[in-house]
């Protein structure tokens, strides 16, 4: 499971024309899933997620997680995230689960980042086709694989 993370004061996504979900400060979350992908990924994930001191404190110093600053949460898949680059020019996306295993992940990671935060998580919508819109804020993005956790 791989994730892009993004610090921000405003992210919002947009289905067909209409918000469908809106966020203020916090962080945005592009989340890639893998076939590989299982419930120990999201649990740890969504723990690192949590505790991340990706926000500034008193002193303008990274020090402050989501759950210091009561930050929200928005989640989007976004199966690129899996591409491979490595044979010429058109990316591979092979290593990016297909739905019938992606969407209960999704479901799941969603869930678990609920229970992490303790509140409700704005999401995309699962394959739509979604116009994301964001400030970052520093920036600051962070990119995590929980394959590379160790």
């Amino acid at each position: 499971m791989r994730v892009v993370i993004q610090r921000v004061n405003e992210a919002s996504v947009t289905i067909e024309g209409k918000v469908s979900s809106a966020i203020e400060k916090g962080v945005l979350i592009l989340l890639g899933i893998e076939e590989a992908d299982t419930d120990e990924d999201i649990q740890w994930l969504c723990r690192k997620i949590g505790g991340l001191r990706i926000f500034n404190d008193e002193n303008g110093v990274m020090n402050l997680s989501l759950k210091d600053i009561d930050g929200e949460a928005l989640v989007v898949s976004q199966f690129t995230l899996h591409a491979s680059t490595k044979k010429g020019n058109r990316p591979s996306y092979i290593k990016a689960a297909k739905p019938d295993i992606a969407i209960p992940l999704y479901k799941a990671f969603v869930e678990q980042l609920k229970q992490e935060l303790g509140k409700e998580i704005c999401t995309g919508t699962f394959g739509a086709d979604m116009k994301v819109a964001l400030l970052n804020d520093g920036p600051v993005t962070i990119i995590i694989d929980s394959k590379n956790r160790e």
